[in-house]
């Protein structure tokens, strides 16, 4: 398996996955990460480790299909077979989707299908959890399909909401449990 990433911020899924191939936990090979952000950290290291770098975004390709052909461009050449969304905050488009089909995957922060959807990433899922009331949250990954978070779901962790949680504790306590959760997503795809 050649692991591609696209990542907007830290990719710390992204990064976890790459210290599991490094470690012998993870037979795969990581190749590339995209960003759409040029300040990302996620570049920064994924290009310490050797790996292929872009930062490709609609200021540089303002029609959504030339950026969804240069990412896959980029992807492609790099060798990628298996793509991982490390917080990618961006929809994926229909070129790399179709071409990634069913080896495409995400990580949410939340059980799923509960607080999904158009508008619910980073904070706005905990504090949707935190508002609802919900005894527990955790994390899930799918593969991605044209519906935002609607495809199959491949794994999910659990975590108790405590009554005293707010927005930190409960992020924290959810993004505890995203890295290992995606290795065994992944490895599920092997």
């Amino acid at each position: 398996m050649k692991l591609g990433f696209l990542a907007s911020h830290g990719g710390s899924a992204a990064r976890h996955l790459v210290e599991a191939c490094r470690a012998g936990e993870l037979n795969a090979t990581p190749v590339a990460l995209v960003s759409n952000n040029s300040r990302s950290p996620a570049l920064a290291w994924a290009r310490d480790a050797g790996l292929t770098t872009a930062h490709l975004s609609s200021a540089r390709y303002p029609d959504p299909d030339d950026l969804d052909a240069a990412i896959l461009d980029v992807l492609v050449s790099a060798g990628a077979d298996t793509l991982v969304l490390s917080g990618y905050m961006r929809e994926i488009g229909p070129r790399v989707l179709h071409h990634f089909a069913g080896r495409l995957v995400n990580i949410h922060p939340s059980l799923l299908p509960r607080h999904g959807g158009r508008g619910m990433y980073g904070d706005r899922v905990h504090e949707s959890v935190l508002a609802s009331g919900d005894p527990e949250s955790g994390a899930t990954v799918h593969l991605v399909t044209a519906g935002i978070d609607e495809g199959p779901i491949l794994a999910q962790a659990r975590v108790p909401v405590l009554p005293d949680d707010d927005l930190a504790s409960l992020k924290a306590r959810v993004q505890a449990t995203e890295g290992d959760l995606m290795l065994r997503a992944v490895r599920s795809l092997a």
